[in-house]
């Protein structure tokens, strides 16, 4: 059972690095439901030490691996991709270039930002026009992986704030065993919801 949050770096490296992540995290499904295109820049927010970062590396021109923890990134860093950048950035703040990214990516990172408004309209300014917003929450519920029901965000709750900050809800997927996928874009960019 994964006790949230780790007491150390090297704790919590383990524990988003552990081999067993694979199996309930299903990465590769994630990657390609992403439909990330060559010329993509992504920013992985709260991305930890690369899990997700270095394989959208694969797939994408450049990532910017956010984080709050520059420790963290030195292992997210070790052996990346050439296009994988690292930025240390702030609690209220991914301090990444404006109009920069194509794809926004928060991955079980939501439920430790205070101000979650007031980050969403700091996170906006760096989406390129057309961008995207895609999150990876624990469903608020007893499971066997991730921090207790109480610090969960609801999915109801997570759209309602989004849209409240200007971004439509474009698509939910139904995948993965333990997380809601959730991805918003601008009004502007209307599509319909699957």
């Amino acid at each position: 059972h994964q006790h949230h949050p780790p007491q150390s770096t090297g704790e919590y490296a383990k524990v988003l690095e552990d081999p067993g992540r694979d199996e309930w995290q299903k990465p590769h499904e994630v990657v390609m439901a992403l439909r990330l295109k060559p010329a993509d820049v992504v920013a992985d927010i709260g991305a930890g030490t690369g899990y997700f970062a270095r394989r959208f590396a694969m797939h994408a021109a450049k990532v910017y691996a956010v984080d709050i923890d520059a420790q963290l990134l030195e292992i997210a860093a070790k052996g990346a991709p050439g296009n994988l950048v690292t930025v240390v950035s702030k609690p209220g703040d991914p301090l990444l270039p404006r109009a920069s990214v194509n794809v926004i990516f928060f991955c079980d990172v939501l439920h430790h930002i205070e101000d979650r408004p007031a980050y969403y309209r700091q996170m906006s300014r760096a989406l390129k026009p057309g961008g995207r917003v895609v999150v990876l929450e624990f469903y608020k519920r007893p499971l066997p992986i991730g921090p207790p029901p109480e610090m969960k965000l609801d999915e109801d709750a997570v759209v309602a704030e989004f849209q409240k900050a200007g971004f439509q809800l474009l698509r939910r997927e139904g995948f993965l065993p333990y997380q809601y996928f959730l991805e918003f874009g601008r009004p502007l960019d209307s599509r319909p919801v699957r």
